[in-house]
């Protein structure tokens, strides 16, 4: 079953055109990956599917883009509501410049969540949600950027979920992480589409075989090539998907 579909968008920043005709549908609880080499749109396209490309001027958008059979770019579409239900995390860790509570705390705060035992239940669970909890329950008052890069993006990870979203996308959110944190992250993932969907950009080919079920792969603007990550891995039906999955370009 579907939770996102993208049927035949074209997406322009000013006069240049960033995507063609990308038509794809991403599955409920399950983690579709978009590979490709830099520049060929999946960044793009992930920043479409809660509106974030709204925010870039001269950002134009052609096609349809579905979450549960409804049109987010439709007028009556209310874009807070969207990007409550569609959470982001970033390539860079970014915590906000305050406690890890109210770093966790923060989204619920501006849903109008007031009462303190439920802000604290809610920042206990998206921590644990986010396998922290064990590891900061003691320093909740410490200022989020004085930890490390890793649990700073778990941190993040935990900020996303404390608002009850459906769908997690996540833009390369391991390529400033070390080897041990990537592997914690990955695992993280793994573990969270039992509860929600998740697109990730990568352009780690490993890490996309190893925790994506769905793999589109993107080449100037267009999706050359999606489906199943195990089929795609060891069987592409295109020659452009084996030549980059194999490292012959990219």
């Amino acid at each position: 079953m579907s939770k996102i579909s993208i049927k035949d968008m074209d997406l322009w920043y000013g006069d240049f055109q960033a995507l063609h005709g990308v038509s794809l549908e991403i599955p409920k609880n399950q983690i579709t990956a978009f590979i490709g080499p830099s520049g060929c749109g999946k960044s793009t396209l992930i920043k479409s599917l809660n509106r974030m490309n709204d925010l870039v001027e001269g950002c134009r958008i052609e096609g349809d883009i579905m979450l549960d059979g409804k049109d987010i770019y439709k007028s009556t579409m209310n874009v807070n509501s969207l990007r409550k239900n569609v959470g982001m995390v970033f390539q860079q860790p970014n915590p906000f410049p305050m406690s890890i509570y109210n770093n966790i705390a923060y989204g619920p705060r501006t849903h109008g969540i007031t009462d303190k035992k439920q802000l604290d239940e809610i920042v206990e669970k998206s921590l644990r949600g986010a396998a922290i909890w064990e590891e900061v329950k003691d320093d909740l008052n410490k200022n989020a950027l004085s930890i490390s890069g890793g649990q700073q993006q778990r941190i993040c990870i935990a900020r996303a979920l404390a608002v009850q979203p459906e769908v997690l996308l996540m833009d390369e959110p391991t390529s400033a992480l070390d080897p041990i944190s990537t592997a914690k992250i990955e695992e993280l993932v793994t573990e969270l589409k039992e509860k929600y969907t998740i697109v990730m950009v990568t352009h780690n080919m490993q890490q996309a075989s190893r925790v994506s079920d769905q793999t589109a792969f993107f080449f100037n603007g267009r999706i050359i090539e999606s489906g199943d990550t195990r089929d795609m891995f060891t069987n592409p039906t295109k020659k452009q998907t084996e030549d980059y999955i194999s490292g012959r370009f990219g």
